[in-house]
């Protein structure tokens, strides 16, 4: 049987105006006001689609499609391990852009007519959710804020903290677990894994400042600290995990995926671990990084930050993986800047939590609908290829007689794997 082949590459950059000015606590001094993310679409000689996206600042991957043209049209649509493969060899360039492999999992699992958690052994369940806030606020603008979270059905909350003074950060966290804490677990995000001070400067955290944040966490009931230390302390990281009475978290952007994130789980850098897969290597990658932490005796529950789709991939792998009775998934709303609406602003059905919570999807692939229409609004197309535009392609930019000379080559490959 012949797999389906990959006819098509599309490229869209979209910006989904936010309704209010959002600022993230991870770029402080960043007005953001637009939820800016590129979009992938896949299409396959028999017609079928697969959408990916990962976030953008801008247009930096204006030159993408030049690379993933040549290295995927033709290949089987279905392929997850050549797929892989091809984005591992962009990244010797590079470019790591695993957030595109997700496109042929949806793909997969529209020709299997199965959703992509099903297809990774995951059975239908409700995921339960923690309100992820996304901005730093004076203690009783938080207290306010997770009251309200709570009334719509939340049990789990996650602050942030990012300040120069420990004891401003240290107070933020003591006033709010008096006020919420007997009816909400509380996690606290300190956001230095990958400091930005591109804009204003950022606090950078030691290993002692952990150490005297976790024994505060410790005292007044918190659930867990996310990435107190920067992302490659691999030493002091286990040094803190091993001393902290809080679970320690972490572990969304490591780009080298699974080969770096097993190493840390041998290390057992943290007690929770929070692979995106938009980053970490992809479905293929981070659904192995769950079956790892499962082994050692660790947790998993990825970070799902990024938009809509986004969140809907790693929502996929939280089902897959098992881990959604055990632990609740990070669900990004801090209104009036970030919320369902600017989150999920292209998809046909937003992914709207039921009192805290979501019941997994059932439609095939990822479980979402492209909207057409607001595509078309908020998306600009920026690049496409097909089986024709990549022979003139070829042409243009290494003549007719070395893209002949490739072309045997490739058929020569493919025809001994066959």
């Amino acid at each position: 049987m012949l797999l389906p082949t990959i006819a098509r590459i599309e490229l869209f950059h979209v910006a989904i105006p936010l309704p209010a000015r959002f600022y993230p606590s991870w770029i402080p001094g960043f007005p953001q006001t637009e939820n800016r993310f590129d979009l992938v679409k896949i299409t396959t000689d028999d017609g079928v689609e697969g959408y990916s996206a990962g976030p953008a600042l801008g247009r930096e991957r204006a030159g993408l499609g030049d690379l993933l043209g040549p290295y995927l049209i033709g290949e089987g649509a279905t392929d997850i391990a050549l797929v892989q493969q091809r984005l591992r060899e962009i990244s010797y360039l590079g470019w790591r852009n695993w957030w595109v492999e997700p496109a042929f999992w949806d793909i997969k699992g529209k020709i299997a007519g199965k959703p992509v958690y099903e297809l990774l052994g995951g059975k239908p369940c409700r995921v339960p959710l923690y309100a992820s806030t996304g901005e730093l606020k004076n203690p009783a603008a938080r207290i306010e804020e997770a009251e309200a979270r709570y009334a719509e059905g939340f049990r789990a909350i996650k602050l942030r903290v990012h300040d120069f003074d420990p004891a401003v950060d240290e107070r933020h966290v003591i006033e709010v677990a008096k006020a919420v804490g007997h009816k909400m677990k509380i996690g606290v995000d300190v956001n230095q894994a990958w400091r930005v001070a591109v804009i204003a400067d950022a606090p950078l955290w030691n290993l002692d400042r952990a150490k005297r944040f976790a024994d505060v966490c410790a005292e007044v009931g918190v659930a867990w600290i996310e990435e107190p230390l920067p992302m490659d302390a691999y030493d002091d990281l286990t040094a803190l995990t091993a001393y902290s009475r809080v679970p320690i978290a972490g572990g969304e952007l490591h780009t080298q995926g699974l080969a770096e994130i097993r190493m840390m789980i041998a290390r057992r850098c943290y007690r929770i671990f929070q692979p995106d897969a938009i980053f970490s290597g992809g479905i293929a990658q981070t659904i192995e990084i769950s079956r790892l932490c499962r082994e050692a005796g660790l947790l998993y529950t990825p970070h799902t930050w990024t938009n809509g789709i986004g969140f809907a991939v790693n929502l996929q792998l939280m089902a897959a993986s098992g881990f959604a009775g055990e632990k609740e998934l990070e669900y990004p709303i801090n209104p009036p800047g970030w919320t369902v609406e600017a989150r999920d602003g292209i998809l046909e059905s937003p992914f709207r939590h039921e009192k805290g919570s979501l019941e997994m999807p059932a439609a095939p692939g990822l479980g979402f609908t492209i909207d057409r229409k607001a595509l078309r609004r908020h998306g600009k197309r920026f690049f496409v290829m097909d089986k024709k535009r990549l022979v003139w392609f070829s042409l243009r930019n290494r003549g007719l007689k070395v893209s002949m000379e490739m072309d045997r080559v490739r058929k020569a490959r493919k025809a001994a794997g066959d």
